[in-house]
């Protein structure tokens, strides 16, 4: 099964269906665009502390280098740490139980702010876990849809090989394929500075959500305990200096809300797997994760604007100079989105030639059953039951049925069964050989029969693949669960198929060596011949024609199974 129709199984959607779902969405929302972070230098600006110190007046300095002959430290550093002083002290009074800069602790009023960041960025986690970290490249594709939506049309339309072949009827397939990457390439190419600077930004966003979401929020919040001198929790904030430089990295660096097509996008891939619920109704879903994405998205600038963080790495580290820097990332959004379209193309590409394939197959199926109807499968998924089981193996199976029912029966059986019951074999493992093969061939009817009942809705295989669509899990759950049922199914089929072809080619030996055409000698002829060929030849003919079928059964048996494996 090609993984375009595994991905509908499970209720995954294309870039298409993704957009279909969006294009149902009749809501038009805003967030706030209020900038996430601010700094606030308000308290004490930033300052070099040496610089500041030299454009002290002489006297100021006079009375700090008397101050260093009793306290041991440079001029400059007593002024320093005085800054620092001055620093912890306004942090006190303006951000109350949020720092004590005396004991050097971190008090309950910070522990609860990072404790809301963590549920905020726990959200974000679980919107990216199940589009970007899932398929990076996927996910900017569709996002691509949406901020570039001609450039993904072109895309589309100018490497789908379906549509290309209308442009250039006739066209070899090899030369096919590198008129469509060299269109993609010029597509690529196309994109402006502005298309690149939309994707460039909101590939940063995810990289920064990413970041903050996956950031050690445990481990600060397990370095409290309880203090009695704040009466409540409290942490030393020496032992969590650099977590704290980490955090505020990441904070300066998602200084801007998300874009709503960035959101919205992670919002259908988290919505995917719901998407085939009767009573889904994307309005509503989407209404819900924007509303919980903009209180997130306040609590982040609540944190921001609540905690003077930068301030009390200043003072931790004793240094108030110190400011965080943005972190690098999103830069290689190019890169995935290229890499994306190259193996859509690919997967275009191996759909196509198998396509061309099975029509070339049916001709060849039409021509050898004389135009006669073949005989599906009755709960397997085809054109004509789209619900049904996608068991990969249908299409061989349908031959073999087929060719049971129009051809061995009524042509074949009564030339095999005379063989089998009247004719005395000059080597005995010969008969053995043959009757095993015969006997494998007769049940293949019942054997086909018999799988076709597993897959229907009755059936075990049916039963359990039914079963894994309507669980309300996540979908790597669904897919591996999914995937084991159809590989059982398919081991079973693959079993018929396989033993159809040892019996045909059995039975290809054993006639060719009482045709006396075995070059090698391992099969021989039939003692009594003369009482099938009479004062005639015409079972030796019907013989001929027997071998004649059955090589033509194996060689489209082996195509069947190159077409199906996708060689």
């Amino acid at each position: 099964m090609d993984r375009e129709n595994f991905d509908k199984l499970v209720s995954g959607m294309s870039i298409e269906e993704r957009q279909n779902l969006l294009s149902k969405m009749k809501i038009e929302s805003t967030l706030s665009t209020e900038y996430l972070y601010v700094p606030d230098d308000g308290i004490v600006p930033r300052m070099d502390a040496k610089a500041e110190y030299n454009k002290l007046p002489w006297y100021s300095r006079f009375w700090y280098f008397i101050l260093s002959i009793f306290k041991s430290k440079t001029p400059d550093k007593i002024f320093a740490d005085d800054q620092v002083s001055v620093l912890g002290s306004k942090i006190n009074e303006k951000y109350p139980g949020m720092y004590d800069f005396e004991r050097g602790l971190l008090l309950p009023s910070f522990l609860k702010q990072m404790t809301n960041l963590k549920e905020a960025a726990r959200f974000f986690y679980l919107a990216l876990d199940v589009s970007v970290n899932r398929d990076r490249g996927a996910f900017f594709a569709f996002l691509g849809s949406l901020e570039m939506p001609e450039i993904h049309k072109r895309l589309n339309d100018e490497t789908d090989p379906k549509l290309m072949s209308e442009r250039h009827p006739g066209i070899e397939e090899a030369e096919l394929r590198q008129i469509a990457i060299k269109a993609m390439d010029d597509t690529l190419k196309t994109l402006t500075d502005e298309q690149r600077v939309i994707m460039y930004q909101n590939a940063r966003s995810l990289f920064c959500l990413k970041e903050l979401s996956v950031f050690l929020y445990d481990r600060v919040i397990m370095a409290f305990s309880n203090n009695k001198a704040v009466n409540g929790d409290a942490c030393s904030v020496n032992t969590i200096r650099d977590l704290l430089v980490s955090l505020s990295n990441i904070l300066l660096s998602l200084k801007t809300v998300p874009s709503m097509p960035l959101l919205k996008s992670l919002f259908v891939f988290m919505l995917q797997e719901k998407a085939d619920e009767p009573d889904f109704d994307i309005n509503k879903e989407i209404r819900i994760l924007l509303t919980k994405a903009e209180a997130f998205l306040g609590i982040i600038r609540e944190f921001n604007s609540k905690v003077p963080l930068i301030h009390i790495i200043r003072c931790a580290t004793r240094n108030s100079s110190f400011y965080p820097h943005e972190i690098s990332g999103g830069e290689d959004w190019f890169l995935y989105y290229k890499d994306y379209w190259k193996k859509r193309l690919e997967s275009f590409f191996s759909s196509y030639l198998k396509d061309s394939r099975q029509r070339q197959i049916l001709r060849i199926f039409e021509h050898f059953f004389k135009d006669k109807e073949p005989k599906l499968l009755e709960h397997c998924q085809s054109d004509a039951n789209n619900d049904g089981f996608p068991l990969n193996e249908s299409f061989s199976l349908s031959f073999i049925l087929t060719f049971y029912s129009i051809v061995f029966m009524p042509e074949i059986n009564p030339i095999l069964r005379p063989i089998l019951i009247d004719g005395e074999f000059e080597k005995k493992e010969n008969r053995v050989e043959f009757a095993e093969a015969y006997n494998n061939f007769i049940k293949l009817d019942d054997e086909i029969a018999k799988l076709d009942m597993e897959i229907s809705p009755e059936g075990d295989y049916g039963k359990r693949y039914n079963q894994v669509r309507q669980e309300m899990t996540s979908l790597p759950v669904k897919r591996r669960k999914t995937q084991m049922i159809l590989e059982d199914a398919a081991e079973d089929a693959e079993k018929i198929i396989s033993g159809a072809g040892e019996a045909a080619r059995t039975i290809v030996d054993v006639l060719t060596g009482i045709l006396g055409k075995d070059a090698k000698g391992k099969y021989a002829g039939l003692t009594n011949l003369s009482v099938f060929t009479k004062k005639d030849n015409l079972f030796i003919y019907a013989m001929d024609d027997t071998v004649e079928h059955f090589k033509k059964v194996l060689s489209i048996l082996d195509d069947m199974a190159s077409m199906e494996s996708g060689i």
